[in-house]
């Protein structure tokens, strides 16, 4: 029996998602853009930040970003990689806790301040907790993360038009998980004046059923559910212990395995 882990909600097999740093106050206009277009996003806040010029409000972040996902970029954009270890875990603990406090949901993600970090800074932020962190460093393609400690994008969102046309003409004849991950900067369509950018997005990439439009966590935590299947030795049975639907390939064919069940392959 050939088992795959290769499908999103719904069996679809590709996902999008979008990731911007630093809640700035042209975070409302894109978020009004993304909601038009059904479009989901993760964004990363320094609550160091929050209520000084040209940045948005403590009191507001909770309900702006209602069906998105607030996550951590530390308290004051530090360079991590250059900083003692006490300071890197005070400049993202705090900044998760008085997120969550604004939001009141847990927080297990972040992006790194000017894209920097080590293996000494994955280490501690695993230690406290966090369980993804974007990279500035994209790679072009359509594939799920290797470390999600490592989470590269597949591009900046100056090149978020082409990315998409490559990403839909994508060819799902031999299945697997294909993930189209935007990154960037509100601010940045303010000063290019270029918000057409992310309006000819939504356009071509909306609305479509084929697609799952995810949050950064919402991803980590379906691939962790997905993940969490146990299988009979033959894999003719599978139980799903999670709370989470998952959806598999058995025989080329989507599966659904909803929270807490049984179901029967063979």
């Amino acid at each position: 029996m050939n088992i795959r882990f290769d499908r999103f909600p719904q069996g679809v097999a590709k996902a999008i998602t979008l990731s911007f740093d630093d809640g700035r106050e042209y975070d409302r206009r894109l978020v009004k853009l993304f909601n038009d277009y059904g479009l989901k996003g993760t964004f990363h806040l320094n609550s160091g930040f929050l209520g000084r010029e040209s940045y948005l409000e403590a009191s507001e972040v909770a309900k702006l970003f209602q069906g998105h996902e607030v996550s951590v970029h530390t308290t004051h954009h530090p360079f991590l990689e250059q900083s003692p270890q006490e300071q890197i875990i005070y400049q993202v603990v705090q900044d998760r806790h008085v997120l969550e406090e604004l939001v009141r949901y847990p927080i297990r993600g972040m992006s790194y301040p000017f894209g920097t970090y080590n293996d000494s800074v994955k280490e501690q932020l695993q230690s406290i907790g966090i369980e993804y962190a974007r990279t500035v460093a994209s790679h072009g393609g359509f594939h799920m993360p290797e470390n999600k400690l490592e989470w590269h994008p597949t591009c900046h969102h100056k090149q978020m038009l082409d990315a998409a046309d490559q990403f839909l003409n994508v060819n799902q004849r031999h299945s697997r998980m294909s993930l189209l991950y935007v990154w960037g900067h509100s601010y940045e369509f303010e000063n290019d004046q270029n918000w057409e950018l992310i309006e000819r997005f939504g356009e071509k990439v909306g609305g479509n059923n084929d697609i799952w439009y995810a949050t950064n966590a919402e991803i980590v935590a379906y691939t962790k559910a997905l993940q969490a299947l146990r299988f009979t030795m033959n894999c003719h049975v599978v139980h799903n212990p999670t709370a989470t639907d998952v959806w598999i390939s058995v025989q080329d064919k989507p599966i659904e395995v909803k929270a807490g069940s049984i179901v029967d392959l063979s």
